[in-house]
């Protein structure tokens, strides 16, 4: 499976860049070039931090916009229905910075981060819970791809 010449160039970089669009609001995954990637023989733990250290900093931009909005803006700005807007926070209060685990499911892990900067986790747990949630995904991704991280 060819990844083409431009991939190759970046490498790692190119990489870092996919896991890092694929963690903002924009679609894009960055799985396919991870598995590209390992079954050409890349070594799986950096990979694995790569991919893993390039999704949370797209995931903390999010949380970022989510932090820089003024509380309650974003909701109108979108046109958020004021009840889920509300079912969001409630979310963000109950589980706090737990919830960034969630921050790497498909469809609603960017929200959950823009939510919880929106209502204000504390950065640090949030940051490393988001870390923890998207490493994992990229481990089962690379196992299921024959990875052994040996």
């Amino acid at each position: 499976m060819e990844i083409g010449q431009g991939w190759e160039l970046w490498g790692l970089w190119g990489l870092f860049l996919s896991s890092f669009v694929a963690a903002t609001l924009l679609p894009f995954s960055s799985e396919a070039l991870l598995g590209v990637m390992l079954l050409q023989g890349w070594p799986e733990l950096p990979l694995l931090g790569v991919a893993t250290a390039g999704n949370t900093l797209g995931g903390l931009v999010n949380f970022g916009i989510g932090r820089w909005v003024p509380d309650g803006k974003l909701a109108r700005w979108i046109g958020m229905d004021p009840e889920k807007a509300e079912r969001w926070r409630m979310l963000a209060h109950r589980h706090g910075a737990w919830a960034a685990l969630g921050c790497w499911l498909p469809v609603i892990g960017d929200p959950i981060a823009l939510a919880l900067g929106i209502f204000r986790t504390p950065l640090l747990s949030t940051a490393v819970l988001m870390a923890v949630g998207k490493a994992v995904r990229y481990a089962v991704v690379i196992g299921a791809l024959g990875g052994t991280f040996t």
